[in-house]
Formats: structure tokens, C-alpha cells, sequence
């Protein structure tokens, strides 16, 4: 696996939330962002669509009204255009600035965007259409800062207000200003300002309205609140569920598990109730079992001995003997297996503190070096305190059994719990670290036991959700390891 993966997938495990709520408002918010992000930009779409038709259809109508006015000042005598444009000056009211000019004014235009060329191709049409080719015209967009008016190219800011202001500018806004030259004559250019009809004034295109983006936001907001009532209100059951089920009790007289919620609330909640009154039934009838077989197995066993006591022939006895004694050390092996690995016993915590010390305490008492303890747990644990001890004490037992010392060391740093058992014996060969927890599996037979140890605190562990693992250690010896892990809150 290369690097990029594993960095995105712990990237993503790292945003991701952990819990069914959290999960839930991520995806559901997601959607909402998807599903409001895709309407809006159909929605956007539509809208620049049906402005731009809009802005075609009313720059059409205002190259007919240029085009009107050109023709109008073009059949008047040269003498009277001065005139009629200080009466239209007076009269004020006009959608137009007008004035005739000796020759184009340059003005700096604005930048290119595909509603200023659209604008400008059509009204460019329209005049072509109605005054003809022959005719010079400019056509162009002006910011009210650059634009120049009269032949001394002035300002709109130095002519009176009554002159163009009003025409020209729509405060506070700041629209541009469709201007148009064209030549009537020798040294003769009409000059028309103009601002685009409402609701054209800008030419920018329509980005995505600020009430939209509100509705969006408080839209979702309001949603995720819902939901995540809804889901905390359904998911009660479930956490009650997982609480029972970490601090699972066998006892028959316990009381069900009430089956609230949605539907598949309830089945699962049945089905757990069900489940652990199987269980409980089972393990009651291995337990009268298993006392059966004791019972059953020790008599015959013992009368067996009895009779070969009476035999004669050493040799025919010690055989038998021999026989028995495997047999009987079958017999215990099962019944410490089972007895060793039952879960009677209900969930609590657990001062680990104090329990180590118990276990410790013996071989401390007696002055003998052969076992150290350092370190301390942060915190107890959730777990069963008799299977908890009866798995430390296993692993002590097996590193004095073989490795004649043992050194308990605790790192806890509040989240999981690591004891490490050190011994000073010669350690496991490597292709056996892993065969050495299997049942009945012992690797040396100077030793008297059952080679069920190991097995049984592996499996202790694995009930309280943790592990024990095995090294061996540079320095020589053995470490066993074991982890439990504390639920998150």
C-alpha cells in the first residue's frame, strides 16, 4: 500500500466521527449541501439565462431610442441642433445626455466581460439596421470616473448637476454608462450618454443572492437540529443496550432488558434478552455438567487405585498407576479449564493497584527479590476482578515457573492499560511464541502443570476486550504483555 492511501485513510478515520450521531449529522448535512448546492446552481443557471435574454431584449430597445435620436439630429439644418439641445438641456427630464462634438472623445473603457460584448453587439446591430454602414459609430461601456464630456473632455464631476448628473448617475450606486458616437456630418458627432434600463444597471453576472445563502444555512441548521433530536431520541435504546451488554450479567434472576424504540429497536433488544438467557441456561447446565463428570470420574478413578494396590505384580502395578495418574491429570486439566475460564461473575471496576499489590504482597512479605513491581495504573478498570487476577496471577505463575524471577511493569496512560511481565528465563523459541497458548502445550517437561496458563489468561483477556502477547526480550527472558484497553465515554 503506498503512502498516499494510508495518509487518507488515517485522514479520513481522523474526520469522521466515531459515534452513530455524529455520523448521521455529517451525512445528513452532506446531503443538504448537496442537494442545496445542485437546486442553486439550476436555479443560477436559470436566472443568468433568463437575464441575459432580458438584457438582450432591452438592449435592443435602447438601440432603437439611439437610433431614433440620431436620425432625428441628422435631418435637422446644422443651425438649429445647438439650439434644440439647450432646449432639451433646460427642460431636463430626458433619457439621454446629448451633445455634438468636432470629433470622438477617447475614453478608457470598461474591462470585457460576455454581458458588455452581448449589450454592445446588439446595439451596434440595431444602429447598423436602422442609420446603415456608412455611418462612423463607436459603441462602449464607461465608468462615470472616466467618462469625458464635450470637446474639452470634461468631467462629470465639473458640469452643473442639472446638466447630466441626473441622467448619468444613480446614487448610491455606481452603474456604468453606455456611450455612443456617431458622425452626422463634417466634424460633426452626436454624442449619447445613457445608463441601462432597471433591472440591467450592472452588467456583472448574477452570482448566488446572500438571502439564498442564508436560507441554505439556516435551513440546514434547523434540519441537523431536528435529526439530531430525533436520533439521540432513538438512539437512547441502543446505548442502554451497549451499557447492558458491557456489564453483561448472567444471573437468571435478572431482570430483561425493556424493549423500547423503533422497530428494529425492539428486535435487537429482543433477540440481546434472548441471547443472554441462552447463555445464562448454558452456562448453568455446563456448570451441573461438568460437576456431574467430576463426580462421575473421580469415584471410578479412585476405586481403580484401590484395586491396583492389591495387585501383586509391581511391574503390572506401576503400568496402571502410570495410566491413572494421566488419566486423573486429564480429568483436572478439563475441569481447571473450564473452571478457570468461567465468566460467573458480574462487571465492576476494578483498582488494578490494589489488585497487583495483593498479588505481589506474598513474595514481598518473604524478603525474596524474585519478584519487583513499578508503576501504577491511572485509573481502575472495567472488568471481572476474580478472571482479572486469576489472569495476572497466570502470568506471574508461568514467568517464576520458568523464568525463576519475574518483574512486573505497569505503563497506563489513561486510555489503556499495559502490564508487562518480565522473567530471567532462557525465553521461547520464536516459531513457538504463538503455539505456546494453545491448551496442553508445554515446551519443557521438567515442570509439573497442565500447560493451560497462557491459554487462560489470553482468553481473560480477550473477555475484557484486551490481548496478551508474547517476546522475547534482547536482554534474554521472556516479556508477557498484557493491554485492556478502557472504553471511551
Amino acid at each position: 500500500m503506498g503512502l498516499w492511501p494510508m495518509f487518507s485513510k488515517t485522514l479520513l478515520a481522523r474526520v469522521v466521527p466515531r459515534s452513530l450521531l455524529g455520523r448521521m449529522l455529517l451525512l445528513t448535512l452532506l446531503a443538504v449541501l448537496l442537494a442545496q448546492g445542485v437546486s442553486s446552481l439550476f436555479w443560477l443557471s436559470h436566472l443568468r439565462a433568463s437575464r441575459m435574454e432580458g438584457l438582450l431584449n432591452a438592449s435592443r430597445s435602447l438601440g432603437y431610442s439611439i437610433a431614433a435620436s440620431v436620425r432625428y439630429f441628422s435631418l435637422l439644418p446644422p443651425g438649429y441642433r445647438p439650439l434644440v439641445l439647450e432646449q432639451l438641456r433646460n427642460m431636463g427630464g430626458t433619457r439621454f445626455f446629448v451633445s455634438l462634438n468636432e470629433k470622438p472623445l477617447v475614453m478608457e473603457p470598461l474591462p470585457d466581460s460576455p454581458s458588455k460584448r452581448a449589450v454592445l453587439q446588439t446595439v451596434e446591430a440595431v444602429l447598423r439596421e436602422r442609420l446603415g454602414n456608412s455611418m462612423p459609430m463607436y459603441v462602449e461601456f464607461v465608468s462615470p470616473e472616466h467618462l469625458r464630456l464635450f470637446n474639452g473632455n470634461l468631467g462629470l464631476s465639473e458640469l452643473p448637476r442639472s446638466w447630466a448628473h441626473y441622467v448619468l448617475s444613480l446614487e448610491p450606486l455606481d452603474p456604468p454608462i453606455l456611450v455612443t458616437q456617431i458622425r452626422i456630418g463634417p466634424e460633426e458627432w452626436v454624442y449619447i450618454g445613457t445608463l441601462m434600463p432597471a433591472p440591467y444597471l450592472s452588467l456583472d453576472q448574477p452570482f448566488l443572492p446572500l438571502q439564498q445563502a442564508w436560507f441554505i444555512v439556516f435551513s440546514s441548521a434547523f434540519l441537523l437540529l431536528f435529526i439530531g433530536l430525533l436520533i439521540h431520541w432513538q438512539s437512547r435504546p441502543l446505548k442502554q443496550l451497549s451499557r447492558e451488554a458491557r456489564d453483561l450479567s448472567l444471573d437468571v434472576h435478572a431482570q430483561p432488558l425493556p424493549e423500547d424504540g423503533a422497530t428494529e429497536v425492539k428486535e435487537v433488544t429482543r433477540a440481546f434478552n434472548a441471547m443472554r438467557e441462552r447463555i445464562s441456561r448454558y452456562l448453568s447446565e455446563r456448570s451441573q455438567l461438568f460437576s456431574a463428570i467430576s463426580h462421575d470420574l473421580r469415584t471410578p478413578i479412585t476405586r481403580l487405585r484401590l484395586r491396583v494396590e492389591l495387585l501383586e505384580d509391581e511391574a503390572l502395578q506401576e503400568r496402571f498407576t502410570r495410566d491413572l495418574d494421566e488419566l486423573d491429570l486429564l480429568v483436572k486439566g478439563a475441569l481447571q479449564c473450564v473452571k478457570d475460564t468461567d465468566i460467573h461473575e458480574n462487571i465492576e471496576p476494578v483498582n488494578l493497584n490494589v489488585l497487583l499489590a495483593h498479588l505481589v504482597e506474598p513474595y514481598l512479605a518473604g524478603g525474596s527479590p524474585c519478584v519487583t513491581l513499578s508503576g501504577e495504573a491511572q485509573g481502575p478498570v472495567l472488568g471481572k476482578p476474580l478472571a482479572l487476577k486469576r489472569c495476572i496471577g497466570n502470568l506471574l505463575d508461568n514467568a517464576l515457573k520458568y523464568g525463576h524471577r519475574a518483574h512486573l511493569t505497569v505503563e497506563d496512560d489513561g486510555r489503556c492499560f499495559v502490564l508487562h511481565v518480565d522473567d530471567e528465563g532462557p525465553g521461547v523459541p520464536e516459531k513457538d511464541l504463538v503455539q505456546v497458548f494453545e491448551p496442553h502445550v508445554r515446551l519443557t517437561t521438567q515442570q509439573q502443570g497442565y500447560g493451560l496458563g497462557l491459554g487462560i489468561a489470553r482468553n481473560l483477556a480477550h473477555a475484557h476486550g484486551g490481548e496478551v502477547s508474547l517476546r522475547n526480550r534482547a536482554e534474554g527472558g521472556l516479556r508477557a504483555t498484557l493491554s485492556l484497553p478502557r472504553p471511551l465515554a
